[in-house]
């Protein structure tokens, strides 16, 4: 076994977890409905943040570049990651480093996660509804109040007042129609790629890393070892004894976290499942279409060659039979175990 995969499914009630025009959708044109999601960017970003939360460590810095143009005004350059696998984000987050004019050889890592976005178990199980809401400090009275003209000019108070008789209108609040909300059941799946988990290539033609970076590994005790993708260096059991328990949490733990998520919701995880086949994690947590074109949530919490994990919750929404209250503890002890079981010092076979 050298792949892991995982489904999530969640909950999420009248909440904003990634916006455009209050939430984004994607059309479903099977049932022609409009269906929120949160994209894997996003839940990556999450998963990160987790893991860094766990670890009680920073994330890894981030290189802005901006150029001066001739007329003197700022233009935005290149992004740069440390493209330093010591950072745990940066490790099972991947990086690319393209250098601006080409004199630089290109880093890139991929990241050893697979990360889908999070949408709905089935599109007639989420949904979005639409409110009006406003911005209202009405009620204090040290509130400032600024009204410009056509050139940008503020108003003094005679004029405002003349520009508001006859009006009903308040000054002091803002109306904002039309806010999306997301609600309804929701699957995210991920793949970890065993082989590249914690191993970092040596390709000259297409390096992961730079010269210095590999020497200050191999000071530091990552093993010189090979894999399916050639010559690497793989971190240190100390790494993966610290790392591992880390990354399980944040798989089990995430939650949308990013500074577009708005409206609260516990975003509840009702299962998770784990398996090497991705077909039977796939039949594992699943919405059945019935004979009246409703959609039913379904889990197979018996499936052959599939661990399944489902929290006391899910009974709310899905007919259930193994809730437990530690279900997402164990299914953390579990992944702990898959990803401590796989050996990374010598992943080839002798023939």
């Amino acid at each position: 076994m050298d792949t892991i995969y995982i489904r999530t499914l969640k909950r999420a009630e009248h909440t904003v977890f990634c916006v455009q025009d209050g939430q984004k959708t994607y059309y479903d044109p099977q049932f022609g409905r409009r269906v929120p999601y949160s994209s894997g960017q996003q839940v990556k970003r999450s998963l990160l943040d987790a893991l860094n939360n766990t670890l009680k460590t920073q994330g890894s810095p981030t290189t802005f570049l901006w150029d001066v143009t001739k007329k003197g005004e700022l233009k935005e350059g290149e992004v740069f990651s440390t493209c330093n696998p010591t950072y745990a984000d940066q490790l099972f987050g991947g990086w690319m480093k393209a250098a601006k004019g080409g004199k630089e050889k290109t880093l890139k890592r991929r990241s050893p996660l697979s990360i889908s976005a999070m949408r709905a178990l089935h599109p007639l199980l989420a949904g979005t509804d639409t409110e009006n809401i406003t911005f209202d400090r009405s009620d204090r009275p040290n509130n400032e109040i600024i009204v410009r003209d056509e050139k940008g000019n503020p108003l003094n108070e005679e004029d405002i007042q003349a520009l508001l008789e006859g009006k009903d209108r308040s000054l002091r609040r803002k109306w904002i129609p039309d806010n999306r909300r997301a609600t309804g059941l929701f699957v995210q799946d991920i793949a970890i790629d065993l082989r590249r988990l914690f191993s970092v290539t040596l390709n000259p033609y297409e390096p992961e890393i730079a010269p210095e970076v590999e020497m200050s590994l191999r000071e530091a005790g990552w093993v010189l070892g090979e894999n399916v993708f050639g010559p690497c260096l793989t971190a240190p059991s100390d790494i993966r004894v610290k790392w591992i328990p880390a990354i399980a949490s944040a798989i089990v733990s995430w939650k949308i976290t990013s500074n577009q998520a708005r409206t609260f919701s516990l975003m509840e995880t009702l299962a998770l499942a784990a398996s090497s086949n991705a077909n039977k994690i796939a039949s594992c947590i699943r919405a059945k279409l019935t004979e009246d074109e409703k959609a039913k949530p379904v889990i197979e919490e018996a499936l052959e060659g599939v661990e399944t994990f489902v929290t006391l919750p899910a009974a709310g929404y899905l007919i259930t039979t193994s809730e437990s209250a530690d279900a997402l503890e164990q299914a953390k002890n579990h992944l702990i175990e898959q990803l401590h079981a796989f050996n990374y010092e010598n992943q080839l076979k002798e023939i």
